[in-house]
């Protein structure tokens, strides 16, 4: 379990360093790629690479309580915990988590991972030529925390609802569910 100055130091310095094209669609589920560097913590000039999947199911308009009920498949036994801190961290900071009404679940596919010999700016600067050069509109490049990599994730899954926030309340206004 993280102490709360590790997420914390995770929060603050994980940076989404390209997102994906689409955002979160309103009425149907949502597969994002993504990436994630982290420095190793206890050996300079390595670098590990998570590649995987986040799916974001199709939101649902739920009671105010329903970040209790987003569903963590895949992750493992104290996801919850760093969920729950994380989210009583933001809420004492008194963001606006009003986006946790919509139930949404997560679901993270299984994660590959990559050791790189050299620094973090040098792969960085790879990952990114990659993408440019590919253009997978589906792709997130996340830089973030090696130990706290999940907490990385859950910030960038934040992020991504945050973003899709008003585009699902005019959907679900423009047919009458709001």
């Amino acid at each position: 379990m993280h102490s709360p100055d590790d997420i914390q130091y995770a929060l603050e310095t994980t940076r989404v360093l390209r997102e994906p094209d689409r955002r979160i669609d309103t009425f149907g589920d949502t597969r994002f790629e993504f990436q994630l560097l982290s420095e190793l913590m206890d050996r300079s000039g390595e670098v590990r690479i998570r590649t995987g999947h986040l799916e974001a199911m199709r939101p649902r308009i739920m009671r105010p309580s329903a970040y209790s009920e987003i569903e963590l498949e895949g992750f493992n036994n104290d996801a919850r915990k760093r969920l729950d801190a994380m989210v009583e961290k933001l809420r004492a900071e008194g963001k606006d988590l009003a986006f946790l009404q919509y139930g949404f679940q997560f679901r993270r596919t299984q994660v590959t991972e990559e050791i790189v010999h050299d620094r973090i700016e040098a792969v960085r600067d790879r990952v990114m030529e990659d993408i440019r050069r590919t253009g997978n509109p589906a792709r997130a490049i996340i830089e973030g925390v090696d130990d706290a990599w999940e907490v990385s994730l859950f910030k960038f899954a934040f992020e991504m609802i945050l973003r899709s926030q008003d585009i699902n309340a005019f959907d679900f206004k423009r047919r009458g569910l709001l």
